[in-house]
């Protein structure tokens, strides 16, 4: 950096590089007292060497030798990233140095962060759920009912109980709240309606108190589906521009992933009315429900999420067949490639590769793959932390994930450069995530809701 001083100008360097040199990058299994160490040139102008890990800081050290210790056992097991990087007496700092590793932790959740599982028992076959600006959660369940979740109770007369196909993977398979749902009461459901052959539905809600008014309002009805049961997406959300999104899987048929004919395997957008927007990018181009294909190249689109406030980013999970389990960036237009790329495999011209990916079990040195250290199942849950809440500044921000055989709650650290990083443990299969208006991550799976938050 350069500042001005008097007539002329004088130099002030950012401190030496630093190199982390304990533990090595891609260390395994630790477990026990983890020791930090870093190293500078012993003619650096050094004041402290600060350490982080999950881009949470450890501590600093002023004097040589640079190192510090952490408490395997107070962290979730899995994959972290630990950093360290100089500071002088100016507080200009140097870059980070960094390893990704692998902690045998003992501990559900990250320092600094309470877990209360359950937090709300009693369900059956969860799937999906929302919140509403009161603080109610609605919760879907694959047999066909709409739960409420009031003051931290699970009430024990359901919002709606419908009629539906729960073979596989059908059911009611999605739920969301319309942005003025304080004034209008509008509660969407995504679910498979056996009326007509089976095949996926969306419809409108009015909500009276806890419970339904009892009027469905039917906006899309979906194409038929085939003796297939597995594959049917199921995530609804509304994004930023006031439009409905709603993830659509292929019903175990690869081929209609990329016929532009067929809203199958996509994301699809809508009014709320059910109507197509004139601005779809194959509006213009496709007919009836097809018109409302948003983005294509999808295999089974399990639960997607919408940044809340400035930019509105949409990043869709989609649940992949025998290799990588996959986070997308949502782009109208886009083609994720499915079914001749999976993972970061086969990337082509025209296909958007993903953002993050990791696969089902390592087939290469653990942790030197794309996922580092991650393997799964299936990715089933996604949610944005908002740019403020009661989480520390640094989570702020970030993506949050789940696995659902692997039972972990995993986060993506936008400030540094998507760093994927062990959050939390749960013992049973997650299935979604939201950010509740209190600020906690509530966790929701098969039976039951986690809520994780701050002391």
């Amino acid at each position: 950096m350069i500042a001005a001083c008097g007539g002329g100008t004088s130099s002030r360097p950012l401190p030496a590089a630093v190199a982390l040199t304990a533990p090595a990058n891609l260390a395994n299994g630790l477990s026990g007292t983890v020791n930090l160490a870093a190293s500078v040139p012993a003619d650096a102008a050094v004041s402290a060497v600060e350490f982080q890990i999950d881009g949470s800081a450890v501590g600093s050290v002023a004097t040589p030798p640079y190192q510090i210790s952490l408490d395997a056992a107070t962290y979730p097991a899995g994959q972290h990233v630990v950093r360290a990087r100089a500071r002088d007496g100016a507080g200009n700092v140097s870059g980070w140095s960094s390893a990704t590793i692998s902690i045998d932790g003992g501990s559900d959740v990250m320092p600094g962060f309470t877990k209360n599982e359950p937090w709300v028992g009693g369900l059956n076959g969860a799937t999906a759920f929302a919140q509403a600006a009161d603080g109610r959660l609605f919760i879907a369940e694959q047999g066909g009912r709409l739960r409420v979740v009031k003051n931290g109770a699970l009430l024990s007369t359901a919002f709606v109980q419908l009629s539906v196909d729960s073979a596989g993977e059908r059911g009611l398979i999605g739920v969301a709240l319309h942005p003025d749902f304080a004034g209008n009461g509008w509660v969407y459901l995504h679910y498979t309606t056996p009326q007509n052959g089976a095949h996926n539905r969306i419809s409108r809600f009015v909500a009276n108190g806890d419970v339904s008014s009892g009027i469905e309002t039917v906006l899309v009805e979906l194409p038929p589906l085939s003796s297939a049961t597995n594959h049917n997406g199921g995530a609804l959300h509304f994004g930023n521009d006031g439009k409905l999104y709603v993830g659509v899987g292929d019903n175990a048929d690869n081929t209609r992933s990329q016929n532009l004919a067929d809203p199958l395997g996509k994301m699809l957008r809508f009014n709320d009315d059910g109507s197509i927007p004139s601005d779809n990018p194959f509006f213009a181009s496709q007919n009836g429900v097809a018109r409302a294909i948003w983005a294509s190249g999808l295999r089974n689109p399990f639960t997607f999420a919408v940044q809340p406030g400035t930019g509105g980013r949409i990043y869709i999970n989609d649940v992949g067949e025998a290799t990588w389990e996959e986070i997308d960036v949502g782009i109208a237009g886009a083609n994720y490639g499915w079914h001749g790329s999976e993972g970061p495999d086969n990337i082509t011209s025209g296909v958007s590769a993903p953002l993050f990916a990791y696969q089902h079990s390592a087939t290469v040195p653990p942790g030197s793959g794309p996922g580092g250290f991650f393997t799964g199942s299936a990715i089933t849950g996604g949610t944005f932390y908002p740019r403020s809440g009661s989480f520390p500044a640094g989570y702020r921000g970030s993506y949050f994930f789940a696995d659902l055989a692997g039972h972990f709650v995993a986060r993506l650290d936008s400030a540094n450069d998507n760093a994927a990083s062990t959050f939390a443990r749960v013992s049973d299969d997650p299935v979604d995530l939201l950010v509740g208006a209190d600020g906690a991550l509530y966790v929701l799976m098969r039976g039951s809701v986690a809520r994780i938050g701050t002391p």
